[in-house]
């Protein structure tokens, strides 16, 4: 893969992690179920969205960081996501099993991203 389509994908990745961060806090905001609204994890989950957007907008104009965006990016999300299960684990946060189930996919997802802009390494250096 040369150095434009791994930039395609590592948007791609950006893109998608911000929109399923995007969904999230609009379910937490009360405006796509009701019943699961929750404040903290809405706030949590939109500034998430937003690195990961800001990220993917950067990578625009910052070409040749795109990995190191995308690694950067992707590991505070993978973080902010890790405590999110944290805190459902310990019962302060959103108890559903929706949530659960977004947190895992969502750190699944985040892993796969950060593993291929990690093995991208050789194709921006």
């Amino acid at each position: 893969m040369n150095a434009a389509q791994t930039s395609r994908m590592l948007r791609g990745f950006l893109l998608l992690e911000a929109g399923l961060l995007s969904a999230a806090a609009a379910v937490h905001s009360g405006l796509l179920l009701r019943g699961h609204a929750h404040g903290a994890a809405r706030m949590a989950e939109g500034v998430i969205a937003a690195a990961l957007l800001a990220a993917w907008a950067l990578s625009f104009a910052m070409r040749g960081r795109t990995r190191k965006l995308a690694l950067l990016a992707q590991s505070f999300a993978l973080a902010g996501t890790l405590v999110g299960l944290f805190t459902i684990v310990i019962g302060i946060g959103p108890q559903s099993a929706p949530d659960l189930v977004l947190h895992f996919a969502l750190a699944a997802l985040l892993l796969a991203g950060l593993y291929f802009a990690r093995r991208a390494r050789g194709v921006f250096a």
